[in-house]
């Protein structure tokens, strides 16, 4: 038998999973023994939730008693530094399986009786508001003890961060966060990626088609949670490729209450017939605006830069088009000028290469932003695979930053110059101060910038020959009044 057939031994191993129960085992057994083994990612995960930088101890399937009842809780975490001691109690689902109310809200309570802080939950659950719950729970059983959740998205986001970007200081444990890598990018662990829009997805995209959506139809607040989830996850692939954090852009008062962020988006579904969310990358001209238009079948990817404060209209416009060398030819541009509102002059790249002046409507007019937006077309189904909406709209986010907005870099004004100080000649110091002033470079300039006035050249001597008559003695006399009178000459 060839080499190439062999299967390599692996610390986690995907064979032998047989039925859920023993994936979401394996998979809790896993990622608990390698938080408490790497100690950068135990920590990365638990800081966030309040725990302590100690050591971190993890358990699975700890017995409880509640009443008469005996649960077992998929894992505990525990973490101690000093005085301090974190617990919590977590509870695993893997697969399409959804968390249960009915077992948080148990747990939860005997969180409370054993005076643990939290019930930590992981699934392919991925809430729309980061710090949102996706189960609903009774509210008076977390007045004591805290509920968090994580998606194994994000798991396995931080984990190739960690060991891709941040870095591990142990090679062993690098390792071994690499095997757990492996592991939940295998199909068989139960980690999945996000590959559904939700059962109501068809009802509400006809809707919205017939433009017969309406804000009560319980369809739609369902479709948009679903969306606001899809920008979560393609933000944490993204992230997993820049290796930084990249997160979805929410306003103060859309984080503050998420039902007002759900209801933007089911009035924008019946009003245009769009979805529109945004991201932040790091470092970025600004936030990366998605809008997937369900009637046009069109989703568009869209980035504002500030234009430079300086130099004509035509400048500016030609600084953005060397930012945009590798940007494809359909991609669009539209301009803003100084105190005007509504929209501005808009071309497609290909055409404002050739002529820069079709964004500058008035050159009178100063410039004061630039709008770059990319389209491509937008899928419909449900699911994955070709043509489906999940697809095209990760695909349209990663195209856009790859080729425009990776490139693109904010103006900034160039810094003046100190102006030299001339150079004083070496003489005898006048009466008058000969201190150096912030003035006198001034007036060297202003005597540089004078025109020079050419001297007239001075006549020449005049050589007169003096001949012999022209020697003889000359007498001059004077008249009465004492000015020279008459000339005589003697012979």
């Amino acid at each position: 038998m060839a080499e190439e057939s062999w299967h390599q031994a692996r610390l986690i191993p995907t064979s032998g999973i047989n039925g859920a129960d023993e994936q979401e085992r394996r998979a809790t057994s896993a990622l608990l023994a390698v938080m408490s083994s790497v100690r950068e990612f135990g920590r990365v995960l638990t800081q966030p939730l309040g725990a302590p930088a100690g050591p971190l101890e993890t358990y699975i399937e700890v017995p409880f008693q509640l009443g008469e009842r005996r649960l077992y809780p998929d894992g505990l975490l525990r973490a101690r530094r000093g005085q301090k001691e974190w617990t919590a109690l977590v509870e695993v689902k893997t697969g399409v399986n959804e968390l249960n109310a009915e077992q948080l809200e148990a747990y939860l309570d005997i969180a409370r009786e054993q005076d643990f802080d939290a019930v930590v939950t992981i699934s392919n659950e991925i809430p729309a508001v980061a710090g949102m719950h996706p189960t609903k729970v009774d509210k008076r059983k977390l007045k004591r003890v805290a509920l968090h959740h994580w998606s194994w998205s994000m798991v396995l986001a931080e984990a190739v961060l960690q060991k891709e970007h941040r870095g591990v200081a142990d090679p062993d444990q690098a390792w071994i966060l690499g095997e757990l890598i492996r592991y939940l990018e295998h199909p068989r662990s139960g980690a999945l990626q996000f590959d559904d829009m939700g059962p109501s997805w068809v009802t509400t995209r006809e809707a919205v088609a017939s433009g017969t959506l309406r804000a009560g139809d319980k369809c739609a607040p369902e479709v948009a949670a679903r969306f606001d989830a899809l920008l979560r996850y393609v933000s944490l692939q993204l992230g997993r490729k820049l290796g930084d954090d990249v997160t979805p852009a929410l306003t103060r008062k859309e984080l503050a209450d998420p039902a007002s962020r759900s209801q933007s988006l089911v009035q924008s579904m019946c009003i245009s017939g769009t979805l529109q969310g945004a991201i932040n990358i790091p470092n970025a001209v600004g936030p990366l605006v998605v809008t997937a238009d369900l009637r046009a079948g069109v989703v568009t990817c869209q980035v504002d830069i500030a234009a430079p404060r300086d130099g004509r209209a035509t400048t500016r416009v030609n600084w953005l088009l060397r930012q945009l060398r590798h940007a494809p030819d359909t991609t669009r541009l539209e301009a803003f000028v100084m105190h005007a509102r509504g929209a501005g002059t808009a071309e497609l790249l290909r055409a404002v290469r050739e002529q820069p002046n079709l964004l500058i409507e008035d050159p009178k007019k100063e410039l004061r932003s630039f709008r770059v937006a990319l389209g491509s077309p937008l899928g419909s189904k449900r699911g994955r695979g070709r043509g489906s909406f999940i697809d095209s709209i990760e695909n349209a986010i990663s195209t856009f930053y790859g080729d425009v907005v990776q490139d693109l870099r904010a103006w900034t004004a160039t810094p003046p110059r100190l102006r030299e100080a001339p150079a004083q000649p070496e003489e005898r110091p006048s009466l008058t101060s000969t201190a150096l002033s912030s003035q006198d470079g001034a007036e060297l300039e202003a005597v540089a910038q004078t025109p020079a006035v050419e001297a007239e050249p001075e006549p020449a001597p005049v050589e007169t020959e003096i001949s012999s008559a022209a020697a003889t003695p000359v007498s001059v006399t004077s008249s009465a009044n004492g000015w020279p009178g008459q000339v005589s000459t003697s012979d």
